[in-house]
């Protein structure tokens, strides 16, 4: 199959003016599919910045793109105008080193994370082990939100690995950068039955603002409004105190502020400044608050003149 001119000129642009793009699906704080979310996360752990291309929302892009590179999925990365591969080649290399050697950057510290399980959670998890049969071990995986999953896997040599209580555990680069001081337990009572994972790395959790509070915080300097509306929803309804926005070059410069400042979210009814607050507390910010109720509650409480809608 062909590729048209004009994409390929679209495509070799994007390359030329970016030294590291990723084609995926979704944006790296939202990724749509479970390859681009290993993708991004691996990158992320190298702490490189790089351009990535929603294929979801450029189908010429999406369809092209496969034939550029000859490469039939998504998501591909591109280093230096070369294509890298999907997820499980990026995989690969970061945990060899390679990936970190093509971007320039120093290979992340391979030393085993000190990790606790409590007798109780070694018992339960060392028979899970052993029923999966010869050959597995327990892999640990914690994502950039510092969530983590548990799960019986092949033994991998070369995944960093910990012992704790007689078991092997396995982590890949970036969790094993997270899971220092984990610590694992199996509890029984009011709540239940199951494990308890304590992560001390793990940002604090995004506090809920009333609108009142946010607005005298705001006021005192003491946090960053940040409506996270569309431009056409803030045309309708915008509060009158400063904030700042995630259009154009917004996210970016928000991104680079120092992980201590306090910001606040807002959107309409608060549900979508929730999630924003999430992928910020996933960049490791320490001082996050989602403003409750929104705008509609600003509206009710802070200041009448904001139209509702």
């Amino acid at each position: 199959m062909s590729l048209d001119p004009a994409l390929r000129s679209r495509i070799e642009e994007l390359l030329t003016t970016n030294r590291v793009v990723l084609f995926m699906k979704g944006e790296p704080a939202a990724p749509q599919c479970g390859f681009s979310a290993k993708a991004v996360g691996l990158l992320g752990a190298t702490g490189v910045k790089y351009q990535h291309v929603d294929v979801l929302s450029d189908p010429e892009i999406r369809e092209g793109i496969k034939v550029y590179g000859e490469w039939p999925t998504i998501p591909q990365l591109y280093i230096d105008k070369e294509l890298v591969g999907g997820s499980d080649i990026i995989e690969q290399i970061a945990r060899s080193g390679e990936l970190y050697t093509a971007l320039g950057v120093p290979a992340p510290d391979r030393t085993p994370p000190d990790i606790t399980i409590t007798p109780a959670a070694a018992q339960m998890l060392g028979e899970a082990v052993g029923n999966a049969g010869k050959g597995y071990a327990l892999q640990v995986e914690i994502d950039p939100r510092f969530n983590a999953r548990l799960q019986l896997a092949p033994v991998d040599d070369n995944a960093i690995t910990s012992e704790a209580e007689g078991l092997r555990v396995q982590f890949d680069v970036a969790s094993a950068q997270r899971a220092r001081g984990l610590s694992i337990d199996w509890v029984e009572d009011e709540r239940g039955r199951g494990l308890v994972i304590d992560n001390p790395n793990a940002p604090p959790k995004v506090s809920v603002l009333e609108v009142t509070e946010a607005a005298a915080k705001v006021v005192d300097g003491d946090v960053v409004l940040v409506d996270t509306r569309p431009a056409e929803e803030r045309a309708v309804a915008s509060v009158k105190v400063p904030f700042k926005t995630l259009d154009g070059n917004g996210r970016a410069e928000l991104e680079d502020l120092p992980r201590d400042t306090g910001l606040a979210f807002i959107c309409h009814t608060g549900v979508r400044s929730a999630q924003v607050a999430e992928d910020f507390r996933a960049l490791g910010f320490k001082r996050l608050y989602n403003v409750a109720g929104g705008i509609a509650e600003w509206s009710a409480k802070v200041d009448p003149s904001v139209p509702t809608y």
